[in-house]
């Protein structure tokens, strides 16, 4: 019973590191390029929830003084996560970019099938 209570009392950071795993997975185990590039958005999920789950204060408010409150909660952590989710989805639009690119060279998105042009 206690394993259960430890379980639920963390069971964010449970979930945080099934996406991580799953993450990493999808990148090491795909050979298409479009998969691996889902892989890594959800890994990146993962890094989003393990900063953002001890950036919460339970009973906490927004950092504005006031005499009724006394336990403030740090807004850094989630400004700082906005800023990674933009970078994020402007970081997945140029790999698609890419993606498309690399489609059009040589036909295909699977990583192995892609073969060197002899060029010079």
């Amino acid at each position: 019973m206690q394993a259960f209570l430890a379980f639920a009392d963390h069971y964010s950071y449970v979930i945080t590191i099934l996406l991580m795993v799953g993450g990493l997975y999808i990148v090491v185990s795909r050979s298409n390029m479009v998969k691996k590039l889902v892989g890594l958005s959800i890994f990146q999920t993962s890094v989003y929830l393990l900063y953002l789950e001890p950036a919460k204060i339970v009973g906490g408010t927004a950092p504005i003084l006031a005499p009724d409150f006394t336990v403030y909660s740090n807004p850094l952590p989630h400004v700082l996560i906005l800023t990674a989710i933009v970078v994020g989805v402007g970081t997945l639009a140029l790999g698609l970019a890419l993606v498309v690119r690399i489609h059009e060279a040589y036909g295909t998105i699977d990583d192995d099938e892609i073969k060197p042009q002899d060029g010079g």
